[in-house]
C-alpha cells in the first residue's frame, strides 16, 4: 500500500510554459516547497526569484533527474507540452524514480 501523501509535501513541476509556470506559481502561493525545471535557462532564470528552486535540466534523462535530486519528491507536475513523446519519457522516469503522485499534461 502506497503512504499517504503529505498535504505540504514539495512538489517537481516539470515544464515552464504556460500551464506549468501557472502551476509553479499557484503552488508557491500556496506555501508548497517547488522545484521547477525546464531545458530553457530563460525560463529558468525568469522563475528562479518566484519559486523554492528553478534548475535547467532535460527531464527525458533519467541521470538529470537523478542530479537534481527528483528521486526525493512523492509529488511532480509533468507540464511539458512539446510533444506527447516527451510526456510520456519524463512521466516514466518519474515512475522509474518512485515517486508516488505524477500529474501529467497531454497534449495529442
Amino acid at each position: 500500500m502506497v503512504d499517504k501523501i503529505a498535504h505540504n509535501a514539495p512538489v517537481l513541476v516539470i515544464g515552464l510554459g504556460r500551464f506549468g509556470a501557472g502551476a509553479a506559481g499557484q503552488l508557491d502561493r500556496l506555501g508548497r516547497e517547488v522545484l521547477a525545471v525546464d531545458e530553457s535557462q530563460a525560463l529558468v532564470q525568469k522563475w528562479s526569484e518566484r519559486v523554492t528552486h528553478a534548475v535547467q535540466a532535460d527531464a527525458r534523462n533519467i541521470e538529470a533527474l537523478r542530479q537534481i535530486g527528483a528521486q526525493d519528491f512523492s509529488v511532480a507536475v509533468v507540464a511539458v507540452g512539446s510533444s506527447i513523446e516527451a510526456s510520456v519519457l519524463i512521466t516514466a522516469n518519474l515512475v522509474d524514480l518512485g515517486i508516488q503522485q505524477i500529474w501529467a499534461k497531454a497534449i495529442s
